[in-house]
């Protein structure tokens, strides 16, 4: 399939039971052709087959070449480059047939439908075609493939000549995309509105402070577990540096509340002959709520707080007169709103505890003038260049008269039988520590601003390699 003049073309056939109620989802009536108006051009929508095995809707851009140039919004080039005017916007598929698809079948991405929920819920048989995608170049030749492959897509990339009037040309930088898989209709439409921005790797609009979230909406459920979440967040944020960095976090957030919530995750196996034990995320919070108690922290800062695992512990022990959970995940902080029943609450246990929106290498003065601020199974997930700015946030900026970390220690990880040679415990654990590792790091820090240090093992302790988690407590020695 191929553009057809200044217009692009996709197409989405679904083949499940009682196919044409595909309509029904997407709230486009079969019988007639519709046409939106949309700040990118104009949307046809109309349904080229309709029937009970077998429905296709097809979604028809037309883009104006004069409009595009005369856009101040489009960024395909600077102002005074013909660029402006010379330019393959209105012929393949890019970050505008994503905005148009966001537009026409808004709707259907939620997920939700009055008439048939089930359907809505249901994994369906879809195939998609997708014209003229860029794929620029062969350092990213087969990126389709490597995007849409893991979210269970069969994935056809069909090379285009660069002109077919001259075949010696030899092939363009694009392909039509054909896709097929068992998808639920909002997760496909998901795909697409996120993954055609990142193909085009050239967005047509200004990349807002909102793009991080329409992001995370779009890519909730998937993205964290993506393999290419890297490049696909770079891509779809423009490479804004600050923005990419957020959602990366946010992702990283997300990818660690399920370490924390799944015991099976910090246990992958009993150590081989061992006696049953207290599960490890119930004995590391424990061992955290310990340390708080020893240096007498009554105003408590969990950063990284995820679903408040750790939270809902702090919140039972009236000692504990202030309380602050942050994460960079506005998700993660709803589900602990939930948990800590927060909604249900009194004005006073409200003020008591608090949840805010944050990253942890980023300074927040909310942090400041704290007893303590934890960080349990947090720094692992942060990769190693921002550890510094990890450090002048908690220990520098905020500078709390005590700081609780753990970590996982790497040595015990042999223990675990089902766990292989040199893997980590998580998949999004950016590195794991031995105890000298864990300890060299621990001094730095505590020599640079001013803390003493002191180590504990949590969980059982074996003779050769220690604990399966490291903690260490930091108590303000000086003033900075």
């Amino acid at each position: 399939m191929t553009p057809i003049g200044g217009n692009v073309l996709v197409t989405l056939t679904s083949t499940a039971p009682v196919a044409s109620h595909l309509s029904h989802l997407l709230r486009k009536h079969p019988d007639r052709a519709q046409s939106f108006p949309l700040s990118v051009g104009l949307a046809h929508v109309f349904y080229p087959e309709v029937n009970d095995e077998r429905c296709t809707v097809a979604m028809l851009l037309e883009i104006d070449p004069i409009d595009l140039a005369r856009n101040q919004n489009f960024r395909g080039g600077a102002t005074h480059t013909l660029s402006r005017y010379v330019n393959d916007r209105p012929y393949t598929s890019s970050s505008m047939v994503a905005v148009a698809l966001g537009q026409v079948f808004r709707s259907a991405m939620t997920g939700r439908s009055e008439t048939f929920p089930e359907l809505a819920a249901a994994a369906l048989p879809l195939e998609i075609t997708v014209a003229a995608v860029p794929a620029r170049g062969p350092a990213t030749a087969g990126l389709a493939t490597r995007l849409f492959a893991p979210l269970g897509w069969e994935v056809t990339e069909t090379p285009l000549a660069l002109d077919p009037a001259y075949p010696e040309w030899g092939e363009s930088v694009y392909v039509d995309l054909a896709l097929r898989g068992t998808v639920r209709l909002s997760d496909a439409l998901r795909h697409l509105y996120v993954m055609l921005p990142v193909l085009d790797d050239s967005k047509h609009y200004w990349v807002s402070d909102d793009e991080v979230g329409k992001l995370q909406r779009a890519g909730e459920g998937w993205l964290a577990g993506h393999p290419e979440r890297e490049l696909i967040t770079r891509r779809y944020l423009a490479h804004q540096k600050s923005m990419v960095d957020t959602a990366l976090d946010q992702l990283a957030s997300e990818l660690r509340l399920d370490a924390l919530d799944d015991l099976s995750t910090d246990a992958l196996a009993a150590p081989a002959e061992a006696p049953p034990s207290a599960p490890l995320a119930a004995t590391r919070a424990d061992a955290v709520l310990r340390a708080l108690r020893d240096v007498g922290a009554r105003t408590v800062g969990d950063v990284g707080c995820g679903e408040g695992a750790l939270l809902v512990h702090l919140a039972d022990d009236p000692a504990f007169t202030r309380i602050l959970g942050s994460d960079v995940s506005a998700r993660a902080l709803a589900k602990a709103a939930r948990r800590l029943r927060l909604a249900d609450a009194s004005d006073r246990q409200r003020e008591r505890i608090s949840l805010a929106q944050s990253s942890i290498t980023y300074q927040d003065d909310r942090l400041a003038g704290l007893d303590a601020v934890v960080l349990m199974e947090v720094i692992e997930h942060v990769d190693a260049e921002r550890l510094p700015a990890l450090e002048a946030s908690v220990f520098g900026a905020a500078s709390p008269a005590s700081v609780v970390v753990t970590t996982p220690n790497s040595e015990y990880n042999r223990l675990y039988d089902t766990l292989p040679a040199g893997a980590f415990r998580h998949e999004d654990h950016r590195f794991e520590w031995t105890r000298a590792q864990f300890q060299d790091w621990a001094q730095g820090v505590a020599d640079r601003h001013g803390y003493a240090v002191e180590h504990r093992t949590v969980g059982d302790v074996d003779p050769s390699v220690g604990s399966p988690t490291q903690l260490a407590l930091f108590r303000k020695v000086t003033s900075r």
